[in-house]
Order: C-alpha cells, then sequence, then structure tokens
C-alpha cells in the first residue's frame, strides 16, 4: 500500500486520500450490526413483520427508482454534489434512527438511506476520473478495500461497546451519526472535475485509435480480450462542450449497444446483477435470521464481530485483487460457477441447521467471497471500458440487480406477495445462487467446446468500422467487434 502511494502522482494523490477518508468514515457504522435488534428492542418497539415485511422492502423499491435519475444527475453535476448528497442522507438517515418513532418514519429513514446507496456511483466514478486506466486494478482493490476497512471496524467497535461495556443501542447509532457528519465535510474539498463524461465534455483526442474494436494482449501475454475503445468514433462524434438530454440519451444508447457487444464484459456483467441481486436480499435480511435463530433479547449476540471478521476478510481479498496475476479470460466461468456454488452452500446451511455459531461462519464465507468476486468483476469491466462506458455499464448492472431484487422483495418479502417467513427466504435465496452456478457452469462447458472445436475467429480492426449509432457497419456482424470466446 506504501509503494502504491508513494508512486501516485500528486494530482492523483490529494483526491484519492480524500475519498478514501470520505469512503471510511461514511461506512464507520457501529450499529448496523445490531439494526434489526435495536427496532425489534425497547427503543423502536416494532414487530418482527413490521420490520422485515414492511420497512426493509422500501430500502429496495426505492434505490429502483432513483437510480436512473441519479446516475443522470451525477454527470450533471459532475460527481462532487453528489458524494455531498450521499453524506447528507446519511446524516438523515441515522438522526431519524435516533430520534423518529413509528412505522412510518422508518420507511422514510429507507428512502434516505436508499439515496445514499444510490448515490454510491459518484464515489465510484469520481476514483476512475482522477487516475489513469493503466492503475485501475490497483485504486479499485485500494479504495474498496479502505472502505470495507472503515465497515470492519465500526462493527468491532460496535460489538466492544455491546459486549464489555453494556452499552446502549441508541449510543451506537448517536457515534454513527456523528461518523457521518466528520465524512460530509471532506467531499468539500475534493476538486470539482472541468468536465463531465456526458452533459459537459470538451474536445477529446477522437479518433486517435479509431473506431473498432481491437484484440489485444496483456503484458503477462495472456490470451486475446476484448477491449472497447477509449477514444472511439461514437465518442469523438459527440465532442462538443456541452450535450442536451436527448443528445445524451441516444449517446448512452450507442454505448450501451458497443459495450454489451464484447462478450467477455457481458459474462463479468451478468454475474454482477445477478449475485448483487441475492447479495443484497441475504445482507439485508440475515439479522432477521439471526434474531430467529438466537434472540437478542433472550441471549448475548455477536453480530458486531462477525460483521467484522467478514468485512476484514473480503478487504483483505479485495486489495489482494490488485496484485493477482490470474488470466480470468480463461478460468472467469470456471471461477464464477465454482464460488457461486460456494456461496449458494453457505446460505443453504446458514438456513437449514439452527444453530448461531455454524450460521456466522456460513455468513463470514459468504460474504468474503462475494467480496472477492465482484472486486474482481469490477476491474475486468473497468480495464475493457473507457470511464464513460464503465459509468454506464455500472449503472446498468446495478439497475438489472435491482430490478431483480424488486422482483424477489415483491413476490418473497412484501406482505402485498408471499410475505414468507425467515427461513423459507433464505431457502429461495440459496437456490437462486444455485441457478447461477449452474447460469456459469453452462457457459464454461460451452467455452469449452468451442476451443475444443477450433480457435477463435477475431475480426481484424480494418474488417470493423463503427458508424455514428454505435452499431457495426452494415454487412458486419456485432459479435465480431471483441473476441467472442467467453461465453
Amino acid at each position: 500500500m506504501k509503494i502504491f502511494i508513494s508512486n501516485m502522482p500528486e494530482s492523483w494523490l490529494f483526491p484519492t486520500v480524500l475519498l478514501c477518508i470520505y469512503g471510511f468514515f461514511s461506512n464507520f457504522r457501529p450499529s448496523e450490526p445490531f439494526l434489526t435488534a435495536f427496532l425489534l428492542g425497547p427503543d423502536k418497539n416494532l414487530t418482527e413483520t413490521q420490520v422485515v415485511n414492511e420497512i426493509y422492502p422500501l430500502w429496495t423499491y426505492s434505490y429502483l427508482v432513483l437510480l436512473i435519475p441519479v446516475f443522470l444527475a451525477t454527470d450533471y453535476l459532475r460527481y462532487k454534489p453528489l458524494l455531498i448528497l450521499q453524506a447528507g442522507s446519511l446524516i438523515i438517515t441515522y438522526a431519524m434512527l435516533v430520534k423518529a418513532q413509528g412505522v412510518v418514519a422508518m420507511q422514510v429513514l429507507e428512502f434516505f438511506f436508499g439515496i445514499a446507496t444510490a448515490t454510491d456511483i459518484a464515489y465510484y466514478s469520481y476514483i476512475y476520473s482522477v487516475v489513469e486506466q493503466a492503475q485501475y486494478q490497483k485504486v479499485t482493490g485500494f479504495c474498496r478495500s479502505v472502505t470495507l476497512l472503515g465497515s470492519s471496524i465500526g462493527s468491532l467497535l460496535g460489538q466492544v461497546l455491546v459486549s464489555a461495556g453494556q452499552v446502549p443501542l441508541l449510543y451506537l447509532c448517536v457515534i454513527t451519526l456523528l461518523c457521518a457528519c466528520i465524512a460530509f465535510l471532506t467531499p468539500w474539498f475534493l476538486p470539482m472535475p472541468a468536465k463531465s463524461l456526458f452533459f459537459h465534455h470538451k474536445d477529446t483526442h477522437a479518433h486517435e485509435n479509431g473506431g473498432s474494436l481491437e484484440p489485444t494482449t496483456d503484458p503477462q501475454g495472456d490470451s486475446l480480450e476484448c477491449k472497447v475503445p477509449l477514444n472511439s468514433e461514437v465518442d469523438g462524434a459527440h465532442d462538443k462542450d456541452s450535450s442536451g438530454l436527448a443528445e445524451v440519451l441516444r449517446m448512452l444508447w450507442a454505448d450501451f449497444r458497443q459495450s454489451y457487444s464484447c462478450s467477455t464484459l457481458l459474462a463479468w456483467s451478468v454475474w454482477w446483477a445477478l449475485s448483487t441481486c441475492g447479495y443484497f436480499q441475504v445482507v439485508n435480511y440475515v439479522q432477521a435470521l439471526w434474531e430467529k435463530i438466537l434472540p437478542s433479547n433472550e441471549f448475548h449476540i455477536y453480530n458486531g464481530y462477525v460483521e467484522t471478521i467478514s468485512t476484514l476478510l473480503g478487504a483483505l481479498a479485495a486489495f489482494a485483487v490488485g496484485y493477482m496475476k490470474v488470466s480470468w479470460e480463461v478460468w472467469g466461468e470456471l471461477a464464477l460457477c465454482t464460488f457461486s456454488v460456494v456461496i449458494a452452500a453457505s446460505v443453504y446451511v446458514m438456513d437449514t441447521i439452527m444453530n448461531i455459531w455454524v450460521c456466522y461462519v456460513s455468513y463470514v464465507i459468504f460474504r468474503a467471497t462475494y467480496m472477492l468476486l465482484i472486486t474482481i468483476a469490477t476491474y475486468q469491466i473497468a480495464t475493457n471500458l473507457s470511464m464513460k462506458k464503465y459509468a454506464l455499464v455500472f449503472g446498468v448492472n446495478t439497475l438489472i440487480a435491482l430490478l431483480l431484487q424488486t422482483l424477489l422483495t415483491v413476490i418473497v418479502v412484501d406482505t402485498s406477495g408471499l410475505g414468507l417467513d425467515i427461513l423459507q427466504q433464505f431457502l429461495i435465496y440459496a437456490i437462486y445462487f444455485a441457478v447461477i452456478a449452474v447460469i456459469f457452469l453452462v457457459a464454461g462447458l460451452y467455452k469449452w467446446r468451442r476451443t475444443r472445436s477450433g480457435p477463435p475467429q477475431v475480426a481484424l480492426p480494418e474488417e470493423t468500422s463503427v458508424i455514428g449509432n454505435g452499431s457495426p457497419a452494415a454487412g458486419q456482424k456485432q459479435d465480431t467487434d471483441c473476441h467472442d470466446d467467453y461465453l
């Protein structure tokens, strides 16, 4: 880490350090592991049905509704104001958690937390706006590790205060609120970008690389992977000082078609969307499962230690990704299938073995495994795209995950749907991850079969031209725009 920081140019160092400080304190939440226990306890006096089936689903719905407007606002306002909005939303969230009472108030709280979650896109987009593409892998691991470190230390502090100091859970919410206030100060000092990706942009080197998608070989000599051009003709066609909404939407559609024409990127995006949906569901409702197995009003609970261990392992795994030398275009499907099986098995064990310690261990395995893979997926997508297209793909993947999560929530959790018991919910989540594993097993077998049948055919750069709408020229197949041996 020290070597990485010392090698950073000064222009990168200041905003990166500020972003890390912001990420640390915005994720420093001692109350987080005890949220369900706090809502069910004497401070709020809510029932399990109210918390699980009426309050928690509001976060999913608000996140989904806000994602697209926030995505556009992030670019229009150039990142920094959205980081300030995120910090302000966290302050409102935890202020309401301390003071407000009743189901409706908690539902409003979930709406503001949805704002805070939706604006995460500003945090990660800003990260990639201050570093060069060659540093994406290390910066991804570094900044994600800092946020996970803040989360783990916050969870540890919460558990120590509860177990050793017998501190009321209300005081943990107050500490979390204070950390949100500290986080609120840091974005104000970030430099405002002179331009944004879509609404405010100036002349770039539009035609340096031409408009084709060129197969490349990485420095380790790995096999070909697709690269969506950093400065394609699609981008160059719109290099004005600013763009209206209609023009931006047309650019987004062109970039969407071009980005997802790459099968390598598509595979990682599919895993990202599917797994993030399941991850959100498990993390959102796991405390309710723990309460079912071991009620906090009758026994000592150790949720904070579990969150700390799982987050630290995830942080270490995320940081290690920056130094992994693995040919993911070769081993990608196998890794995604294998680790999805591990995740599915962990969720199934949590649901069926009614032992709190087994449940805790399974959750640690589940969370650390997901954090490892999501960091790899983030890097794989970021390195194959310009920052402009990465922001789009990040938003689209998250939108698909939220659409799937909303569907799961309406059917499985919400009282307007089946309103299932928490144990039945987790059985469905285990089956869901098993289906993901099967999908990538089939993808891996298909790739293996194609590899056995002969070498992949890659179109030469001059054989493919890109027209103004971002699609291949007439007569050209779209899947020849990049190396298509991934799915």
